[in-house]
């Protein structure tokens, strides 16, 4: 099924795993080696448990770099495990550690805006909390973003994309983590904001794609492959379509852990099945298209196959008895992707 696309298709998941996932894996290892020394407990706890828990993140997120030469593709990874890692650790800390207080959201999330700044001044993020000191982990994190950017060629044409990502990122996080009734609404007044321009996805499916990175790596790898024309259009193709279906997919599979927890999660938004599948063909066809304005569409319908594979077979989904469901996806967006 999703594993299909021809030999072409084939070709392309082996040379993902047998090639760009270790490197990923070998790039999110100094960072856990850093990660190791924070100082403070419960910091270190959280930035551990990021790694430990959504490795899967990281190497997701430079699946693009399977396009890639191979010295290009370590460069492309070098920059996105850092920066993947920054989403993770902040949403470790905004969702589990008890000491962050809304009003820390936004001073923290600045590592989102600047991270991709290759000359912002990195520092200064736990300034309305959490406590403690984490030995510079996010600041050398943000630098090694950073410094990546710096190496390569004409980045300041991704400055403005970066930065209306980061926004919304960064207004996204805040607004979820509102008490229960409170950031429904949030997200609703917020999305009516934005609704001129997107209009044709749904309030939480709005959400859903602000907390996403693909937005990011994607631009960035049309730059990577010189294909300069396209970084707009990459930008567009991705979001909103391609990120609201990366982060609906985590609500999926989190759908447990979110109700124990009590966070929003945006597949019970919908309500029922036959609604969320709806949609899910939807935001795929919405994806295709978009795909077919780039160069080698074929590579992001991959990209798309491959992260619903990824998350759709994921453990948690036999855990929670929901493998019913994720196959009746998987045909929904292979049928979708085919159209």
């Amino acid at each position: 099924m999703l594993a299909g696309g021809g030999i072409g298709g084939a070709y392309d998941l082996a040379r993902f795993l047998r090639s760009i996932v270790p490197r990923a894996a070998r790039a999110l290892e100094s960072i856990r080696e850093m990660a190791e020394v924070i100082p403070d407990d419960r910091l270190r706890a959280q930035a551990l448990a990021s790694i430990g828990a959504k490795a899967y993140h990281v190497a997701g997120g430079c699946i693009l770099a399977t396009f890639l030469a191979p010295a290009a593709a370590d460069h492309y990874i070098e920059i996105v495990a850092p920066l993947e890692t920054i989403y993770d650790y902040l949403d470790n800390l905004c969702d589990r550690h008890p000491e962050v207080p809304i009003s820390a959201y936004p001073v923290l999330h600045r590592a989102i805006a600047d991270a991709p700044d290759p000359y912002a001044n990195a520092g200064g993020y736990y300034e309305l909390g959490p406590a403690g000191d984490d030995g510079d982990y996010l600041v050398s994190l943000v630098r090694r973003v950073q410094r990546g950017l710096r190496r390569l060629a004409d980045h300041e044409l991704l400055r403005e994309l970066f930065r209306e990502a980061a926004q919304l990122y960064g207004e996204m996080q805040t607004f979820v983590h509102f008490p229960p009734g409170e950031r429904e609404e949030a997200c609703q007044a917020w999305y009516a904001r934005h609704d001129a321009r997107y209009g044709y996805v749904e309030w939480q499916e709005f959400a859903c794609a602000a907390g996403s990175q693909f937005q990011v790596y994607a631009p960035l790898f049309m730059l990577f492959d010189g294909e300069y024309d396209a970084i707009a259009d990459s930008y567009g193709a991705y979001f909103p379509a391609v990120s609201a279906l990366h982060v609906l997919f985590d609500s999926f599979i989190d759908q447990q852990e979110d109700r124990e927890h009590g966070d929003l999660n945006f597949v019970s938004v919908y309500g029922n099945d036959e609604r969320f599948f709806e949609r899910v063909d939807y935001l795929t066809r919405c994806a295709t298209r978009g795909f077919s304005r780039l160069p080698h569409p074929q590579r992001h319908r991959f990209v798309l196959r491959t992260m619903a594979l990824f998350y759709l077979t994921h453990p948690k989904v036999y855990e929670q008895r929901l493998d019913r469901q994720a196959q009746a996806l998987l045909r929904v967006i292979d049928l979708a992707l085919e159209s």
